[in-house]
């Protein structure tokens, strides 16, 4: 899995944060989100795809491996 953001698109809700804090962060200038780990281990994904579906602005994409994408949720 790897991930991509579009912090454009992110409003700073943090959802993403309280869901994985071990792989997303927020900036403290603006609020956006920030990737800690852009290829989280394996262990992460359920947790991740979770922090992908309730992002709000749909600013967060997962590419599977193999090449298979989810696009933002929203």
């Amino acid at each position: 899995m790897e991930l991509s953001v579009d912090r454009e698109r992110c409003v700073g809700a943090g959802m993403c944060v309280l869901s994985v804090p071990e792989v997303f962060d927020q900036d403290v200038d603006d609020g956006r989100v920030l990737v800690l780990d852009a290829e989280p281990p394996s262990g992460r994904e359920a947790s991740v795809r979770l922090a992908a579906g309730v992002c709000p602005a749909g600013a967060i994409s997962v590419l599977e491996r193999g090449g298979a994408s989810s696009p933002p949720s929203g």
